[in-house]
């Protein structure tokens, strides 16, 4: 039997301090350079060397204020703050890339779609086809307030938005435009043929959008389907739409789980389960030696900011733990922020009670995810093991050292991958999804994306 093909895709962000608070201050890291081209530049090169997938790029809309009742915590240590727009980074580096494929986050609740999917269509076409959406619903109250709200949309009705604004984009990616609407007719100088572009007649409960798409068809259409929502209504989503989904899990236990509810969300959707590829958030530490690796990430704990690290922790949970004992335990409460982070450190593992020290440590280098420490062949093995015990397709592969830790684990665990039979040696495929899958540009017939057999109007 074949090995299971391992995913990889390099997890940024476009700020400082994204995954391991306070390792920005190590002298070796370089994600202050956010703000700068060749920081990107360089970025892209080296992820595309060593044969990433893509590079998936998170972001927020608001600071994470829980923490204390303010931003403070988060600005002082650089915890996702400042934070910049991640779509304008990926034509930096799809210029010095033939490959590479790009993941890029925007909120379902906070813009509309109509100019959305114009701008993942332009995206589309910039890279030729290499742009995926990572869809989010929105989690920080302080986003929210800032875009005009009054508050912060109830958790399930974010999602029931995030259905509707699918549909949209569906309608405009997939139903508007005909393939051959375009002619560049020179001669008798028609640009594109008019009875080939078609209104969509949206008029839903959250959007109303009458019109056609201001795009023409993108070489994928619609972008390969990224989400990370691991709660109930998360899942279920996730089982109707994605082709990508991201866990963060700090133990194998609690990823086993959540691999097992996504598959049979995507049972219950009517999707073979393992249509959907998951990959969780690791972050390596390589060393020469055991010993090193074990020296590095002492020393790499040693600059974890406490503070920055339950300045996000408060964000991705909703639940302040400023003053308390650090000994302490925590306990699940269902609020509006991510109900799933909330639940891997509190009850999907039975096997593991964290105190609010050791999520400091956990969160401090590896974030929502874990640090796997040793050699580039113990990392290797760790990596494989996690696939075959829990499930996972793939990992979403953090810095504890911007760019230091990608081109350490580029240069030292992918070749004893490739040489395992784990991950391809070259690319494969004209798209990301082509890429990824091995079955073309476009979604599936199967997809819900493609059962909008609309019968607009000729405009």
């Amino acid at each position: 039997m074949p090995k299971k093909r391992i995913y990889l895709n390099a997890f940024e962000m476009n700020t400082p301090g994204h995954q391991s608070p306070g390792l920005w201050a190590h002298p070796d890291d370089q994600s202050h350079r956010y703000k700068d081209s060749d920081y990107w530049i360089e970025l892209a090169r080296i992820l595309e060397e060593a044969r990433f997938d893509a590079v998936f790029l998170a972001d927020v809309l608001g600071t994470y204020d829980v923490y204390g009742g303010t931003r403070d915590a988060a600005v002082r240590q650089g915890a996702q703050s400042p934070v910049n727009d991640p779509t304008l980074v990926v034509p930096l580096m799809a210029a010095v890339t033939n490959h590479l494929g790009f993941g890029v986050t925007a909120s379902v609740s906070h813009e509309h779609p109509y100019t959305f999917a114009r701008r993942i269509s332009t995206l589309d076409h910039l890279t030729k086809g290499r742009v995926g959406w990572n869809i989010v619903t929105s989690y920080l109250k302080s986003a929210a307030l800032n875009m005009g709200l009054d508050g912060q949309v109830s958790h399930d009705e974010r999602y029931d938005i995030a259905e509707e604004y699918l549909e949209v984009c569906y309608k405009l990616w997939e139903s508007s435009w005909e393939d051959d609407a375009v002619k560049v007719d020179k001669v008798n100088r028609v640009y594109s043929e008019p009875s080939k572009v078609h209104d969509i007649g949206h008029d839903g409960k959250y959007f109303k959008v009458p019109g056609a798409h201001l795009s023409e068809p993108s070489p994928q259409r619609t972008p390969v389907l990224f989400q990370a929502g691991a709660s109930s209504k998360g899942r279920a989503f996730a089982g109707r739409h994605t082709e990508l989904a991201f866990i963060g899990a700090p133990t194998k236990n609690a990823a086993k789980q959540t691999v097992t509810r996504l598959r049979e969300a995507a049972a219950d959707a009517g999707r073979n389960p393992e249509e959907i590829k998951i990959l969780t958030l690791i972050t390596p530490v390589i060393g020469r030696t055991e010993e090193e690796a074990l020296a590095k990430f002492e020393e790499y704990q040693s600059y974890i900011s406490d503070e920055g690290a339950l300045a996000l922790f408060g964000g991705w949970t909703g639940v302040d733990l400023s003053g308390a004992d650090l000994d302490a335990g925590v306990e699940y409460v269902e609020n509006d922020a991510i109900r799933s982070t909330l639940e891997t450190f509190t009850k999907i593992d039975p096997e593991r009670h964290w105190t609010i020290r050791e999520i400091i440590k956990s969160v401090g280098v590896g974030g929502m995810g874990t640090a796997v420490v040793g050699t580039p062949e113990q990392v290797a093995d760790e990596l494989e093991a996690w696939v075959d015990e829990t499930g996972v397709d793939g990992f979403n592969i953090a810095y504890a050292l911007a760019h230091k830790t990608f081109r350490e684990f580029g240069e030292s665990v992918i070749p004893i991958l490739q040489e395992r039979g784990r991950v391809p040696k070259g690319y494969e495929g004209t798209s990301l999804r082509d890429n990824l899958f091995g079955s073309g540009d476009r979604l599936p017939d199967h997809h819900p994306g493609k059962q909008h057999s609309l019968k607009p109007e000729t405009v």
